[in-house]
């Protein structure tokens, strides 16, 4: 099932949302300020984000700001204790896809969340299939033909995030903030390793390639 990161100052709140998300099958991580949500987002995947506005530390303007500059995809639902239009106006501005006011209906949640991860179509089996090749986000593991491949997690991700667009040229910087998370410190060269490194493990497949674009970046194609 996908996971949703539930991030809240207020633990009630949290303990609520996270009740009926659990009880409808959904993996949860729980963050409580906006700086704990872009820790916990840096270091799993992450497929839904519900994030209150008013948090210590990181509230949810810069937490909604930070994640959308991450990833233009990640569904963002916002909650708020407030109702004000410019606020509705402001997060919609910010990047986000959805607006809960508190005092809220539980079923309406659930029926927003659901909704959020139809348009963005991450259902519960989420796997890429080209050629002779299966992705399973749920095992993490590679399936060629009937042969199973269990690779470490960044290079899954990478190839996962690379053929989940084949032909869409991703740079290094984007792969780095997508992949790594947007406070990693490291050389952005550590692309080109996990690069190569699938490359070598991939060497004798026909059903894709991952292409240098100069100057910019890489992309994966897929073999007809």
């Amino acid at each position: 099932m996908p996971t949703i990161l539930v991030a809240d100052d207020d633990a009630n709140i949290r303990e609520l949302v996270c009740l009926f998300l659990r009880n409808d099958g959904f993996d949860i991580a729980e963050a409580v300020d906006g700086k704990d949500a872009l820790a916990i987002y840096a270091s799993r995947p992450i497929d839904l984000v519900i994030l209150d506005i008013m948090m210590p530390i990181m509230d949810g303007w810069a937490l909604c700001k930070e994640l959308r500059r991450a990833n233009p995809d990640l569904p963002l639902l916002m909650l708020t204790a407030r109702g004000e239009t410019w606020e509705k106006v402001k997060g919609f501005e910010l990047g986000t896809d959805d607006y809960l006011t508190k005092p809220f209906d539980p079923l309406e949640m659930m029926a927003r969340v659901k909704a959020l991860l139809k348009r963005y179509k991450i259902g519960s089996t989420q796997s890429i299939r080209f050629g002779n090749i299966t992705l399973d986000h749920q095992s993490y593991k590679v399936l060629r033909g009937q042969d199973s491949l269990t690779l470490p997690l960044k290079e899954f991700e990478l190839l996962y995030k690379l053929s989940s667009t084949p032909g869409q040229v991703y740079t290094r910087e984007q792969l780095i903030e997508q992949i790594w998370g947007i406070d990693y410190a490291g050389d952005e060269r550590t692309i080109d390793v996990h690069i190569k490194r699938l490359r070598e493990r991939f060497a004798d497949a026909p059903d894709f390639r991952i292409e240098t674009v100069r100057g910019l970046g890489y992309r994966l194609e897929v073999s007809e």
